[in-house]
């Protein structure tokens, strides 16, 4: 029992932890699953059916998720949903981190975060897309390719950031400069 609680604990990590509500960490996990099967000799717990992890203001949905933890008490967590979603609330601002992939990853030896097909990860009206994003929080990283490391992309992978200016940044632009324009994707080649 003791080493379920510890896995379930762990994969609260999911979440990029790096503007995340530092006061989550703090509080308890919640983990509610149709199934729990929880091998101690291979220090594996697989949770299965509706998966909703909860802890402070940090939301996971999956339709499963694995865990393993390696002999020196690592653990890597293997998610997959129709689609998987996280939710948290990020420190210090009324902002709020979401997610969505149909399969997500977490190192937490490397602090490393991994999203596969159709990956989204949104923040306030800011917006990343791409069948793979990868976020190393330690070093603040993050890569969004058109296709997983290691396969051949289809020749429409496109990569897409939306970024929304906070209000005001429009008008401190600078006087009799224009607004540098930029092709449709349809024109770029």
């Amino acid at each position: 029992m003791r080493l379920r609680v510890a896995l379930a604990a762990a994969f609260a990590c999911l979440v990029p932890a790096a503007h995340a509500e530092k006061a989550d960490r703090e509080k308890e996990i919640v983990v509610g699953a149709d199934r729990l099967t929880a091998d101690d000799a291979k220090r594996t717990s697989v949770f299965e059916g509706n998966v909703v992890v909860t802890q402070g203001t940090m939301r996971i949905t999956a339709a499963k998720v694995t865990v393993r933890e390696d002999p020196e008490r690592f653990k890597y967590y293997v998610a997959s949903g129709a689609p998987v979603s996280f939710r948290q609330k990020r420190d210090d601002v009324d902002e709020w981190i979401e997610g969505f992939a149909q399969r997500a990853e977490f190192d937490d030896r490397n602090d490393v975060l991994k999203l596969f097909t159709r990956a989204r990860v949104k923040s306030n009206q800011s917006e990343i897309t791409g069948d793979f994003i990868s976020y190393d929080m330690r070093r603040e990283l993050a890569e969004v390719l058109g296709a997983p490391p290691g396969t051949k992309p289809p020749a429409d992978a496109r990569v897409k950031v939306i970024i929304t200016p906070k209000k005001g940044e429009a008008a401190k632009q600078e006087p009799g400069r224009d607004p540098l324009k930029l092709k449709p994707d349809k024109e770029v080649k």
